[in-house]
């Protein structure tokens, strides 16, 4: 049909994977690598170089679009896909993926995705490959009808042109009084995330975090413009449950201590423990947000681990089991799975933030941004690597050429009309 040939391109990511049971368990940080013995399946060290793979199709008018395949830093935790393997994933692809590529209307993306992604031996797709792809078909269908993924998205999903700029969230890494000050001065709507993955990290009781959410309340107010007020977003990566304990009522006692010390702020804790399941999450994870909002702390729960795919979000939604869930997009495998992910989250009222990995590609980030922007997520993650500046004007850049051109497109149908 459209597409006459597929290619395929291996390529990096833009940071490392990296074993986080081996952090977890007491790895020790040496300059940017840990010392240790690993822990997940397919780890030869803790960290390793991010890989990922571009697929692109050659269209009929030789116009070659592309999309690209990676798994998240934490390959092979909390239930996700396990660590991302170019010559598996590869062959794969070849085998079974181009073979349908070849057969279908790229002009339709739903019906598109729908076909290419039927499971193979009774199994899903590697869900890289189904991320990979579905970008490249989005952009696919985008050329065809001469428009943007955005307006792809909105048509195939029945939703108005959006008016509304996403907010976009930063990440620090472990550069953390550094980049927060970036973000600070590039006014970034919500910040630091600040890598706080291990009890060094974390401190005895929480402290050190506790000191670090106040030194970044505080620093906002020092250095940032006039008017300037972020949520402040902080990913613990379940070290509150590791060093308080998993007693729901402790943990909810423990974010609303460290709420009051900056009330001025809405504050997000993502991940503030891993209760072993998807179910056992969702149901402890529901109780510490009942337990806020009874409070009416200014404190919102994000979940990211145990709730990877559609169904897991679908899960958490219904049950209100989070104030915001983080759509980890190459978890969730289809980009348009990412898509319906935000709508369902809307129609439960749960908040709705678009993330992703530091592992992912400026690729990879630009089609979340189309996907973010059509279904009007409540936020979305500066995507790739653990910069600030690069993945900031990758997706800022992004929403702001693509709003442009919407606006555009809105008044072209005002003065028709």
């Amino acid at each position: 049909m459209q597409i006459k040939d597929v290619l395929l391109a291996p390529g990096n990511g833009a940071f490392f994977y990296d074993d986080q049971e081996a952090i977890r368990s007491g790895a020790i940080q040496d300059g940017f690598i840990y010392l240790g013995e690993t822990i997940t399946p397919g780890f030869e060290s803790i960290r390793i170089p991010a890989s990922s793979l571009s697929v692109g199709f050659v269209l009929t008018d030789d116009t070659v679009v592309w999309g690209d395949m990676m798994n998240v830093q934490y390959s092979g935790a909390g239930g996700r896909d396990p660590l991302f393997d170019t010559n598996q994933i590869s062959d794969l692809t070849s085998r079974v993926v181009v073979p349908r590529l070849l057969d279908i209307d790229a002009s339709r993306y739903l019906d598109a995705c729908a076909k290419v992604f039927e499971p193979f031996e009774h199994k899903r797709l590697a869900l890289a490959i189904e991320y990979g792809v579905s970008q490249a078909l989005l952009r696919a269908a985008a050329h065809l009808h001469r428009t943007t993924m955005a307006e792809i998205v909105c048509s195939e999903f029945n939703l108005p042109l959006p008016t509304r700029r996403v907010p976009i969230y930063c990440q620090s890494g472990d550069a953390r009084e550094i980049n927060v000050d970036k973000m600070i001065l590039k006014a970034v709507d919500v910040l630091p995330h600040g890598l706080i993955n291990s009890r060094q990290k974390f401190g005895v009781d929480g402290q050190t975090f506790m000191e670090f959410v106040k030194w970044v309340a505080a620093r906002t107010r020092q250095i940032g413009r006039p008017g300037y007020h972020p949520v402040l977003h902080f990913d613990v990566y379940g070290w509150i449950g590791q060093e308080i304990g998993r007693e729901p009522q402790r943990i909810a006692d423990f974010i609303c201590k460290v709420a009051e010390t900056v009330p001025d702020f809405t504050l997000n804790i993502e991940s503030p423990a891993d209760f072993g399941s998807t179910q056992a999450q969702i149901e402890n994870y529901a109780k510490i947000v009942s337990i806020l909002d009874d409070r009416g702390s200014n404190a919102r729960i994000v979940v990211d681990e145990r709730c990877n795919t559609l169904e897991d979000i679908r899960l958490f939604a219904e049950a209100k089991a989070a104030h915001l869930v983080q759509i980890k997009t190459p978890d969730v495998g289809s980009i348009a799975d990412t898509a319906r992910a935000v709508l369902l989250c809307k129609e439960n009222n749960v908040g709705a933030y678009v993330g992703g990995s530091c592992t992912e590609t400026d690729l990879s980030a630009q089609a979340s941004v189309h996907v973010s922007v059509a279904t009007q997520a409540d936020m979305m993650l500066a995507k790739p690597g653990m910069g600030v500046d690069e993945a900031f004007s990758i997706v800022g850049n992004e929403q702001n050429r693509l709003l442009a051109v919407l606006n555009r497109r809105r008044a072209q149908t005002e003065n028709v009309g």
